[in-house]
């Protein structure tokens, strides 16, 4: 996708888990009291299968499965910082912000999953025009992607799409663009507006609208 065609808004395609929402510390709150374990025992810097909390395929999703039904991390995980404030930011000056996420990955818990989801963003006061579940995220276009997922990052990059690899322990292979948070992020995706022929409409100092919007 490019900037050619007048009025056409810059979509930025972004993650949920582990770029806007601390995927990690919420499942590991519930790792540790399902399987009656210390926190501490299972380490934040961990590889994508987890394989250093001694987790199995069949654990993993019998837990995740547990997380999202019954603990409900998808409505109450932490949000990772500065998210909301950048992308309101990015929001403002006329950035289509199109939230991608693969949060339908156990059967039987897809109602509960949306609805928690809606929900957390209302609540973490992260601003988007339009959402999509699904896991074949190259089938969504945008003009630039975030995401922290390895998988998901080579299969966009294969398509041909742009990505910033939000970082993680587990994602340190990949080539940037890379950022270390949101504030890094933000420069990021404004660059390569710029860079790609979008006009943007920056705001003038001192206007910025509706900060009252992120308090609770």
């Amino acid at each position: 996708m490019s900037g050619t065609d007048p009025g056409r808004p810059y979509v930025l395609g972004v993650d949920l888990d582990g770029v806007c929402g601390d995927y990690t510390d919420a499942f590991r709150s519930v790792v540790a009291t399902e399987l009656g374990v210390a926190e501490e025992s299972l380490p934040l810097v961990r590889s994508w299968d987890f394989r250093e909390w001694g987790l199995s395929v069949d654990q993993f999703e019998h837990l995740h499965q547990l997380a999202v039904v019954e603990h409900r991390i998808l409505r109450s995980m932490p949000v990772i910082g500065e998210a909301a404030e950048a992308l309101w930011r990015l929001s403002d000056i006329g950035i289509w912000i199109r939230v991608i996420t693969h949060r339908l990955y156990v059967n039987w818990t897809h109602a509960t999953a949306i609805a928690d989801t809606v929900d957390w963003l209302d609540r973490a006061r992260i601003p988007y025009r339009d959402i999509c579940f699904l896991g074949a995220k190259p089938e969504v276009e945008a003009d630039l992607y975030i995401d922290d997922g390895p998988h998901n990052v080579e299969a966009l990059r294969a398509s041909g799409n742009r990505v910033i690899v939000f970082d993680a322990p587990y994602n340190r292979h990949l080539a940037g663009p890379r950022a270390d948070g949101w504030l890094a992020c933000e420069q990021l995706v404004l660059a390569d507006a710029a860079e790609h022929g979008f006009e943007l409409q920056i705001q003038l100092p001192g206007l910025e609208a509706g900060t009252d919007r992120l308090q609770s």
